[in-house]
């Protein structure tokens, strides 16, 4: 008995009781996250490895696109900028007289204070779970509760920050929720995700409510789960069922949730940087959403 050692029974036992105590210890005081951190530091190359094809067939793609398609895309883009100049130019009017509006008000602007351009190591498009890894870390300032986006609209929040990389929720997650309101009107309730990269259901909003298809939703920034302001999705059908208290309203996100592979990272604005903008007005207002606020991802439940 002495010479073979424990029976495989009590192996297995000892071992359900260390993980259960590993687990408790981590989930409790979290004994383990220098270890989970120095693991991924280790990992981090490994995944950079990962990525490499990907990363190879979109670099010769590119340098094997054809002189036409190349000369086609440029004059398209050249477009594109000549109409954004255009709107640039009425928008600074806009932009003058809204400071002007907002310092009557004694209100700050609802603009970021930081941006920060992130790429996609990896996606997890399981139908029970919508999880991203990028390759921005705490090293670049980012911290759980954080909103992602892209040139579209809102793509997820960070929920767990590495040294190196971090993980995230998209906002078509099954488990994730989105406070929104209505562009059109100002009617606020929760998206909730689906499975489905292309589609969010809104299912707190009455049989009567104003609602309609093509109506855009708005991040509302209740919760200071994301900054309020951003578009989330729009609103695709509206189905209202007679003797249910609720309709039945579909929508679909604006962001590109499984083509892009950049994303942008918003810090919220400070109250320093707020004074100092020319727009906040003689005195500076105190900022209810400070940069340093770390949220969760928002609760599905209403």
């Amino acid at each position: 008995m002495f010479t073979r050692g424990p029976s495989l029974g009590m192996r297995l036992f000892l071992l359900v009781i260390t993980s259960i105590l590993l687990m408790y210890l981590d989930h409790q005081q979290g004994h383990l996250q220098t270890v989970r951190q120095g693991l991924s530091v280790a990992v981090y190359p490994i995944r950079l490895v990962v990525d490499l094809p990907s990363r190879v067939l979109l670099w010769a793609g590119e340098s094997l696109s054809s002189r036409g398609s190349l000369i086609e895309e440029n004059q398209r883009l050249q477009q594109d900028q000549l109409q954004a100049k255009v709107l640039l130019q009425r928008l600074e009017a806009l932009e003058a007289e809204n400071g002007r509006l907002r310092a009557l008000l004694e209100s700050q602007p609802q603009l970021p204070d930081r941006i920060l351009v992130a790429e996609m190591l990896s996606v997890d498009l399981d139908p029970f779970r919508h999880n991203l890894v990028i390759d921005k870390g705490s090293s670049d300032g980012l911290y759980v509760g954080q909103a992602m986006l892209d040139a579209d609209g809102v793509v997820g929040q960070i929920t767990r920050v590495e040294p190196l990389s971090s993980e995230a929720i998209m906002i078509s997650d099954p488990g994730h929720a989105t406070p929104v309101e209505i562009n059109r009107n100002g009617l606020r309730t929760i998206a909730l995700g689906t499975g489905d990269s292309s589609s969010l259901r809104l299912p707190f909003l009455p049989n009567n409510a104003d609602v309609e298809a093509g109506d855009l939703l708005v991040t509302s920034g209740l919760g200071n789960a994301f900054p309020s302001g951003y578009p989330v999705a729009r609103v695709v059908a509206v189905n209202r069922r007679p003797g249910e208290p609720f309709a039945e309203v579909t929508a679909e996100p604006t962001a590109a949730l499984n083509r892009k592979r950049e994303v942008l990272l918003v810090w919220e604005r400070t109250d320093d940087a707020a004074g100092d903008s020319p727009m906040a007005g003689d005195e500076s207002v105190e900022d209810d959403t400070a940069a340093d606020a770390q949220p969760a991802a928002t609760d599905p439940e209403p």
